[in-house]
């Protein structure tokens, strides 16, 4: 049945949930970066097989209290990309005040290594080494928040969703690698539902199949798949015109949301494609794209508690 809801601007609010459903066109302001650019540190956060897993640590001026921090996650299908695809947020991020974890993990090689769950082990070690290494750079451990666009928000819904098992065996194992709240901006949030283009090749090697010859390795990819009263806050962009990820995903994911109590807000796009929210061809900065809604959305979030 055609949901109408979706074309509606929607202000909920019920006990255990808030939620806001936003149609909006392009964005007019463009809030700034600051006055001057943090220059990142690059930082190794694990090592597997030898390849070192690296990661751009943006610091915020000098601050008295420990400070939220946001892992950032990239895009790429789990095949491509690099984290610099992400820094004009990252640095959006930490001009307001926020500690910025810009990561790379592995991607699946043309020898078929590196197939799922490899992305999301390297991305809840990247959490675990945050909260080791909490003192070394002023983060409150319990005040992160995941973010990612396209197959990043994807990694970045799973870790507001699930937890690493407290493993002696596992590096920084006695620390958690579940989130506080998430950003999910075009993600990929229904691994059951392939992708609308050719990347599609791309997903059946990560997960050894399409859905139906995987489907255990599938729903274990599926963000959708694993909502629960304990799934974190989330935030959730996409665009009606997304060509590669179907925007019926995040739709479904704002439904499952709701059904589980769980805080969305949800803002949708009617003309964005799925590179919309992306700098790297030029369509405009990607922290502007979402920058009014995340610093709402991390402000409730992640703000200091009342001492």
């Amino acid at each position: 049945m055609k949901r109408n809801w979706i074309r509606l601007l929607i202000l909920l609010v019920v006990p255990l949930v808030v939620s806001s459903t936003v149609l909006a066109q392009d964005a007019t302001e463009e809030p700034s970066h600051g006055a001057t650019a943090i220059q990142p540190q690059t930082v190794a956060y694990g090592e597997v097989n030898g390849v070192k897993l690296i990661l751009d640590v943006y610091q915020p001026a000098a601050s008295d209290t420990s400070l939220p921090a946001v892992v950032v996650i990239h895009g790429g299908a789990g095949k491509f990309g690099d984290r610099s695809v992400e820094a004009d947020r990252a640095q959006g991020l930490a001009a307001n005040g926020y500690v910025v974890f810009n990561i790379d993990y592995r991607l699946l090689q043309d020898d078929g290594s590196n197939v799922w769950p490899a992305q999301l082990e390297d991305a809840q070690l990247a959490v675990r080494w945050i909260r080791a290494n909490a003192a070394r750079y002023h983060v409150d451990p319990d005040r992160i928040c995941s973010l990612g666009h396209s197959f990043g928000g994807q990694l970045a819904a799973l870790l507001g969703e699930r937890d690493t098992q407290r493993d002696s065996n596992l590096t920084f194992g006695e620390y958690s690698s579940k989130v506080a709240c998430v950003a999910s901006i075009a993600g990929g949030l229904d691994a059951m539902h392939p992708y609308l283009d050719e990347v599609v090749e791309v997903q059946m090697a990560l997960y050894g199949g399409a859905p139906s010859q995987t489907p255990a390795i599938h729903l274990d990819a599926s963000p959708l798949a694993q909502v629960s009263a304990d799934t974190v806050p989330f935030l959730i962009f996409h665009g009606a015109d997304d060509e590669n990820t179907s925007v019926e995903e995040s739709r479904d994911m704002v439904d499952a949301l709701h059904r589980a109590g769980v805080e969305v807000v949800y803002v949708e796009y009617p003309h964005a494609t799925h590179f919309y929210w992306i700098s790297f061809f030029e369509i405009k900065g990607s922290w502007n794209t979402v920058a009014l809604e995340t610093l709402a959305f991390l402000g409730r979030h992640l703000a200091a508690p009342a001492s």
